[in-house]
């Protein structure tokens, strides 16, 4: 284990850091405006966003000729703009995923209550901590329909169509994923042309991406750590060019792939053409994009 010391940094002011990016060779025309992003948004955060302006070694903390902060800024409204972007489309997918989940389980189990009944999931201590999970959002929540199912019903909890309202998708991929029967989770999985462990996997990644995104967190050019299950054979148009699994465009794919079943007049291309084209500067090897990758069957639906 490598060793490690003691934080031992000082508070810089945003004048003290304008100072300091400007003797690292950071362009900086306006002190007064780059001031003020400092104080409202914040260095540390904005630091992602200088990160890939840096010479290497990165360590030394010097800029790159032409380096300055208004292409700081750039990178940081864009990656903003992107988030939105992703988060909107990702949106569509949690709706559709858990009416899925929750019609089919239901269906097929034939239990309004099967979410609750611990004889539906595999690993037992996975299933206490979604329902600490659950109880807490319903303790928490003011929905008008759970607040009705309370008033008018003595279950102790409302049935799965109901309950699934109020959890969020990280909740509703571990119930998919902690699911006893086999003919279910295939039954869910196949109503998105995929088999059940690219199925999980491919959740898990949208709901990465997606808490990256609820909380302001850099995706533009993130690395990920959580490397896709590609399914053996798959029913809708795919990718077919070489791509990295760990950079956002293949994120961006997966995300397509369940637009394009959910909403197939979907105009996903056009939004993110746009968006470049608004950014002309964004590097988009950075993200993981493909040469050509719009003329891909995925984004020709």
């Amino acid at each position: 284990m490598a060793s490690t010391i003691l934080f031992n940094k000082e508070y810089k002011s945003p004048q003290e850091l304008v100072s300091i990016l400007q003797h690292r060779g950071l362009e900086i025309d306006e002190t007064t405006k780059a001031e003020h992003y400092l104080t409202h948004i914040g260095y540390y955060r904005l630091s992602a966003y200088m990160y890939p302006l840096l010479k290497m070694p990165k360590e030394q903390h010097v800029y790159k000729e032409g380096a300055s902060f208004d292409k700081v800024m750039m990178l940081y409204r864009f990656d903003k703009k992107f988030r939105l972007f992703l988060f909107n489309e990702i949106e569509k997918i949690e709706v559709a995923v858990r009416s899925a989940i929750v019609n089919i389980a239901s269906d097929i189990i034939d239990n309004p209550f099967w979410i609750t009944d611990s004889c539906n999931f595999i690993d037992q201590a996975k299933f206490n901590r979604t329902m600490s999970l659950i109880d807490n959002e319903l303790r928490h929540t003011r929905e008008d329909f759970i607040l009705h199912f309370r008033e008018t019903y003595s279950n102790p909890y409302p049935p799965a169509w109901i309950l699934a309202e109020i959890l969020p998708l990280g909740v509703m991929t571990n119930i998919y994923s902690n699911l006893k029967n086999k003919r279910v989770k295939k039954a869910i999985s196949q109503r998105f042309g995929l088999q059940v462990t690219p199925f999980e996997s491919w959740l898990t990644i949208i709901t990465v991406t997606r808490n990256s995104c609820c909380h302001h967190s850099r995706v533009w050019n993130r690395v990920y750590s959580i490397r896709a299950t590609l399914p053996n054979r798959i029913t809708f148009p795919w990718i077919t060019l070489p791509t990295d699994l760990l950079r956002i465009y293949f994120t961006l794919c997966i995300i397509k792939y369940f637009v394009n079943i959910i909403s197939p007049a979907n105009d996903m291309l056009a939004k993110l053409q746009t968006l470049f084209t608004r950014f002309p500067e964004i590097d988009k090897n950075a993200m993981g994009f493909p040469d050509n990758w719009e003329n891909e069957p995925l984004w020709n639906n």
